[in-house]
């Protein structure tokens, strides 16, 4: 025995080769925990995984229901912006015609405010032009007769006399007048 003891002392043992029952306790120990993992740890952790899945696919389902939401808003409002918009050019176009309108009605009642005041101003023209006549023709009788009794050296006093002497004058001064505005017309 001494010489396999020796002999055994003389073969070298190989470090990274474990001996043989302890790689078989080792197995056994490995299979055993890993059994124990598997019956008790590994549903658990596939459990946690499934409820995270389950939550990650129904967080993504109500995003994609949130952004064709989201989408369905924006559309919607882009609709609405371009109906106010259309409303609002429709509106604007309509104020202008308004303007439009109220000023061409606006000129036409200062035209015809204009037609009435120059008619107004031409009638009252007239009226005074009449009234100074008049005037002029009872300031000018009244000279003429004085003049002519000066002249004559009687009262000219008889207004029917008066009357028909100055009218006749003055209807000569005016029969001159038009004769020299119609030599001047040629």
């Amino acid at each position: 025995m001494n010489a396999l003891v020796t002999m055994a002392a003389e073969v070298p043992e190989n470090p990274l080769i474990p001996p043989i029952p302890e790689l078989v306790i080792g197995l056994i120990a490995f299979f055993i925990v890993f059994g124990i993992l598997a019956k008790k740890l590994l549903p658990n952790i596939n459990k946690v995984l499934d409820e995270r899945r389950k939550l990650i696919e129904g967080r993504m389902e109500e995003a994609e229901s949130l952004q064709a939401e989201a989408q369905q808003v924006l559309a919607d409002y882009r609709a609405q912006l371009a109906d106010a918009r259309h409303e609002a050019a429709r509106l604007r176009q309509e104020a202008q015609e308004q303007g439009a309108t109220l000023i061409a009605e606006m000129r036409t009642e200062g035209q015809r405010q204009r037609e009435e005041i120059i008619a107004a101003g031409h009638a009252q023209i007239e009226a005074d032009r009449k009234a100074a006549a008049q005037a002029l023709r009872r300031d000018v009788g009244t000279l003429a007769v004085e003049l002519s009794g000066k002249i004559v050296g009687e009262s000219l006093e008889d207004v029917s006399r008066q009357s028909r002497t100055v009218d006749r004058f003055l209807d000569e001064l005016e029969a001159a007048s038009d004769a020299t505005k119609a030599e001047a017309g040629r």
